[in-house]
This record gives structure tokens, sequence and C-alpha cells, in this order.
């Protein structure tokens, strides 16, 4: 597992010459596929089979790949050349969309919420347990104040009592406050887990959609279907997603600013879910996802962040604390898209239908 294994055999012309561009950029490391493989954490089997063609990676494995070779090299990698590979994995990922492709892509992001919602379970645990121990410990304190004052009867001991009470009174507060502080902890911990919960209910969901679009299970199309708003300041990007999102029988409606998405939404009031770019020039998704999540009129619209700056825990984050409940990588797997579109559109079926 040390070396390169030979490009795949059968592979379309678009996974070999994803896997080649790759393969050179992962040779300029001068490190073996074990020992990168070690390094990000990742399994060799799995990290070599993206570098012979036989497995499309995720986009975040590319760009760390280029982070590694940047930091290698002592030199960024060219906008030329980002964009030159972002060109090809676009291709690789149009020739290899399938239903197993989406699959690997919403189980991913399955895994990542059940992790922050593991680790905000326990540590919504542990502050638990250290605001009920400050908790105690001012019960305690507050014991030991009420004594020293029903003592003060004793004219000989007040000067030392009032010492003594001054010193817990004071250690009372510090505590206070750490009650403060560790009960805002623990209320934050508590919504993340709630909102990684929501997003693993959702991801199963739309993990059920992709399986049942494959099995051409999909139940016909319902009318007075709402509406699916896409904004994007790419014309080919709205070109392709529309193409995409046109078998769902739903109208589409296209946007190119963050503006021009804030007047729609108040030219209709029936979306059922807005795609939303990220980099736009002027108002960009978050700003404009801000706006949205101002307006009692729309709060409630869910908003599917698009980026092309991968999907990595800032990037999600940051994403999720603007107002987006769920988010998709460019280039973007029209399964993928399909399934979530599908899943918003059945959510708000089920809320709107008498």
């Amino acid at each position: 597992m040390g070396e390169l294994r030979p490009l795949g055999d059968g592979l379309n012309d678009a996974s070999r010459a994803l896997a080649q561009a790759l393969r050179e950029l992962f040779e300029g490391l001068e490190v073996s596929v074990r020992r990168y493989a070690a390094r990000r954490q990742r399994d060799p089997g799995t990290f070599s089979r993206y570098l012979n063609g036989t497995r499309l990676p995720p986009w975040q494995v590319i760009s760390d790949l280029f982070a590694d070779v940047a930091e290698h090299r002592g030199t960024a990698v060219t906008i030329e050349a980002i964009e030159f590979v972002r060109g090809l994995y676009g291709s690789a990922v149009d020739a290899a969309s399938s239903p197993r492709h989406a699959t690997e892509i919403l189980e991913q992001q399955l895994a990542d919420a059940d992790r922050v919602s593991r680790r905000s379970s326990v540590r919504g645990d542990v502050l638990g347990d250290a605001l009920l121990d400050r908790k105690q410990r001012i019960a305690d304190l507050q014991t030991r104040l009420n004594q020293l004052e029903a003592e003060r009867n004793e004219e000989r001991k007040r000067a030392d009592e009032r010492a003594d009470v001054s010193g817990l009174i004071a250690e009372r507060d510090v505590l206070q406050r750490e009650v403060e502080r560790l009960g805002a902890d623990l209320r934050e911990a508590q919504a993340q887990r709630a909102a990684a919960e929501d997003r693993c209910d959702l991801l199963e969901r739309q993990l059920d959609a992709v399986q049942e679009a494959a099995a051409a299970k999909l139940p016909a199309t319902p009318p007075g279907m709402p509406r699916i708003l896409i904004v994007d300041d790419q014309p080919d990007n709205l070109l392709a997603m529309t193409a995409v999102l046109s078998t769902l029988d739903q109208e589409l409606v296209t946007v190119s600013s963050g503006q021009e998405a804030l007047k729609a939404l108040l030219d209709y009031d029936d979306f059922a879910v807005i795609i939303m770019d990220v980099q736009m020039p002027g108002m960009d998704g978050y700003e404009t996802c801000a706006h949205i999540k101002r307006r009692p009129r729309t709060r409630d619209v869910p908003i599917i962040f698009l980026t092309a700056m991968g999907v990595g825990a800032e990037h999600s984050a940051r994403g999720y604390a603007a107002g987006a409940v769920d988010y998709i990588s460019k280039p973007f797997d029209p399964w993928v898209l399909r399934a979530k579109v599908a899943v918003f559109t059945t959510i708000y079926l089920e809320r709107h239908t008498p």
C-alpha cells in the first residue's frame, strides 16, 4: 500500500483525467500512500483507490491535497491549477453520478452530523455534572453563612466572623458566576445536539429518497407543488441545477443575486426550499440568509448552501450559524441534489396539507 497502484481498468475519460491529475499532485509530496493516509487519518486502501481512479474522492480530500502540496513546496498552488482540477472533478462527478455515489456523500454527511451529536452529548453531560457540583457547593456555603449569622450574638467572635463571612460570600459569588457560565454553555451544547439530531433525521430521509429514486418508486407528483428558489450568480450553475431538478415537476425560480432572492421571496410565498450559492458578489449567501431569517414571513423556509469552498467544519458551522439547515458542495452530485430537494418538498407538504 506504500506505492501508487496503476490506473484502474475500464475508467471513463473523465475519471482517468482526474486520477492522473491527482497522481501528479500526490507525487509532488514525495511520500508513500500509507504514510500520507496516516498523516491525514484516512484509510490507505480508500485513498489509493482515489488515486487510481476507481473511486471518486470528496472535494475535501482534494482540497487537503492542494494544501499539503503548497506546504511541502513552500509556495501556494495557483488559482489556475485549482480551477483546472475543479473542472476535471466536475466532469468526473457528472460521469460517475449514481445512486451509490450519492449514498456515499449522504452517509458521510450523516457520519459528520452524528459525530457532532455525540460530542455535544458528552459535553453536555460534563457541563451538567459541573453545574450540579457548583450548585451543591453554593448550597453548602449558604448553610455555613446561615449558621454564622445565627451565632453572631456572641460579641467576642464578631470581628473574626465578619472576616469569615466576607470570604464565604466572595466564594459564593464566584460560584454563582460559574453557574451562570456553565448554564449558558450547557444550553449551547444542548442546542447543538438538537440541531445535529435534526440533521441526522433529515439525512436519513434523504438516503431513503435516493434509494426510492434508484428503485423508481417515487410517487406521482401531486398538484399544487411548492416552488424551489435557486440563487447563484453563475448562469452555468443555474442551468445545471435547473436541468437536474426539472424531473421533479416543480416550478423553479432562478435568480442571480441575494437582492433578487429577497425580491422573489416577496413575490411568492410557497417555496419548499432555497438553494443558495455562498460565494456571490455584493450580498453573499451568508448575508442573504441572515436577511431571510429576520423576516417573519420567510424565516422558516429551509436553506441549502451550495459551496465550492469544501464542506469542512468551519464552513458548515458558519452556514448553520447563519441559518442554513443543509449544504451541498460543488460540483454537486445530481442524485444528492434531487434527494435533498425531494425531502424538503415532502416536509413542506406534510406541514401545509390539511
